[in-house]
């Protein structure tokens, strides 16, 4: 009793310190910055663009697209149009560079003023996060108890990456939760609703590559039993995209161009293997790792949804996805969790395996409670420091950010080394 407490305990002062650090430290400190450049910090909601798109092309019949309402997103985001001539100002142009099927998802709202959908919205995410946790575990066929499920749902809606998706209203957060759904209902024989859900992952197809590619070849590993869940992605692609023609006829050709814009005037297109390497040798490294990927997937093509092999494949989509895709935003590191309730079920058996494995492990659970470890210190310091010293190093919890993907990655990799063998073992 005395020690599920005290495990609670000191996952709430980790949670707490994290907030603490963001409310504090972090954002103060970059209002103060952006105030001292002059430059427009906007509603921070990435919902915003998408929204004001919606509403425009559902209620006016306006095209999304269209410069007319870019300026408009602007004025409503950030207060003003951005001045190309103000080297401070913001370069990311907030347009609306998302599928137009979006729009689908987001009809329910377009009545509403947007400090309402704003609000609803950061609560709906914050519940779509927790409840991805049980999905998780229930998916991983992990027997944990009930207080170990509350130390990882408040690690998870406490770590800088959940944090900052519900702060920013990104559909990442959206997306991890609807993965989730949508791998349990795979595991529970809701073939046709797992395909349905991952055709609405799609609204952001960087994300969704990979774990499509990874559905598609588990379905061919026994396809009169599983073909379910392609004719619901596919049925439900056909919908979105034929929607999306009927609301704006040639919408795909201005999609392209849309994103295309948008890595141009954000400098985007960058995976963490580009950052970390170089960009030529990271996508060179990009490439193998994703045929490596493919690989591996198809060697366990085959296995049933309660077996080891279906658990560390998913693993291995979301985890190859989050170092491949062309963005290395944190937020959208909430997709790794899966990979990493998966390594904590095996850490004993990692561990014991041989050195390499037990640095690696190490090494893993190294960056990812760096976070929580940094922000405890720099919330104490508060209470002897002056806010303004503390906040000279208020990017401490950030220093390991770039390295988890890769880590995480690695030892999903690892894992299914020995995954393979237990099942030749079977």
């Amino acid at each position: 009793m005395w020690k599920n407490a005290g495990f609670i305990f000191g996952a709430i002062v980790l949670s707490a310190s994290m907030w603490i650090w963001i409310q504090a430290i972090a954002i103060p400190h970059q209002q103060a910055e952006s105030a001292a450049k002059g430059s427009p910090r906007g509603n921070l909601s990435d919902l915003y663009p998408r929204w004001l798109g919606a509403r425009e092309l559902l209620i006016h019949r306006r095209d999304p697209y269209s410069d007319d309402i870019t300026r408009e997103i602007q004025i409503g985001y950030y207060g003003r149009m951005l001045d190309p001539l103000r080297p401070n100002d913001p370069k990311d142009q907030q347009a609306f560079a998302y599928p137009v099927y979006v729009v689908l998802l987001l009809a329910p709202t377009v009545g509403l003023p947007f400090s309402i959908v704003h609000a609803a919205f950061f609560w709906l995410l914050i519940v779509i996060t927790a409840a991805s946790v049980f999905l998780w575990i229930d998916a991983l066929y992990w027997r944990v108890s009930l207080t170990s499920k509350i130390v990882w749902m408040l690690l998870t809606l406490s770590s800088f990456p959940a944090i900052q998706g519900a702060k920013l209203q990104q559909l990442s957060l959206l997306i991890a939760g609807l993965v989730s759904c949508a791998i349990w209902a795979v595991t529970r024989g809701h073939l046709a609703s797992a395909g349905i859900l991952f055709a609405v992952c799609t609204i952001k197809p960087q994300l969704a590559v990979l774990p499509v590619l990874w559905l598609c070849i588990w379905v061919l590993g026994a396809w009169p039993k599983r073909q379910r869940a392609l004719w619901g992605f596919a049925a439900a692609m056909a919908a979105f995209i034929g929607t999306g023609e009927v609301l704006l006829p040639g919408w795909i050709h201005e999609f392209r161009n849309a994103c295309s814009a948008y890595y141009r005037y954000t400098g985007g297109g960058r995976s963490v293997l580009d950052v970390a390497l170089t960009p030529s040798i990271g996508r060179i490294v990009s490439v193998i790792l994703i045929g490596l990927f493919v690989i591996l997937i198809w060697q366990t093509r085959r296995s049933a949804e309660g077996e080891s092999g279906f658990q560390w494949s998913f693993c291995l989509a979301l985890a190859t996805t989050l170092v491949v895709v062309p963005m290395f935003a944190p937020y959208n590191q909430v997709l790794l969790l899966p990979g990493v309730m998966l390594i904590a079920r095996s850490a004993r058996e990692l561990w014991n395996r041989t050195a390499l494995s037990r640095l690696l492990l190490a090494v893993t659970a190294a960056v990812i409670f760096e976070q929580w470890v940094a922000a405890f210190l720099l919330s104490c310091a508060l209470l002897v420091l002056p806010t303004l010293t503390v906040q000279k190093a208020w990017a401490l919890p950030f220093y390991a950010s770039l390295t988890i993907p890769v880590v995480v990655c690695a030892e999903v990799i690892l894992l299914g080394r020995v995954i393979t063998g237990h099942s030749q073992s079977e």
